[in-house]
């Protein structure tokens, strides 16, 4: 799963702490961090092979990443790539560059 290897925090805040306590009866509440992704420099992309996918209507990342990597919850690594974090983000026509292996894009990107 995409949050195994991710850290945590501990949430404690007064406010917060007071509030899930009355609702909940929690005397915290457990955060993910937010991960920090490393882009790839110009250099490293030429380290890593890409198939060109040109956007037509009906592309979504999930169907993409169904296609290319045979798991559609992987699209946010095409996302990622590709520097366009939504599908409102590519318009039709645009290039779409699908990095392989995945497993080198997971590596590099650590996960």
């Amino acid at each position: 799963m995409r949050y195994n290897n991710q850290k945590t925090k501990v949430n404690a805040v007064a406010t917060w702490k007071r509030y899930f306590k009355k609702t909940r009866g929690l005397e915290s509440l457990l955060h993910f961090n937010t991960p920090k992704f490393k882009y790839p420099s110009q250099d490293d992309r030429g380290n890593f092979s890409t198939i060109k996918h040109i956007w037509t209507t009906g592309d979504r990342y999930y169907k993409l990443a169904a296609k290319y990597y045979n798991d559609p919850t992987l699209w946010w690594i095409i996302a990622f790539y590709n520097q366009k974090p939504t599908e409102f983000h590519v318009k039709l026509g645009d290039m779409v560059y699908i990095p392989v292996p995945l497993e080198s894009i997971q590596y590099y990107i650590g996960y």
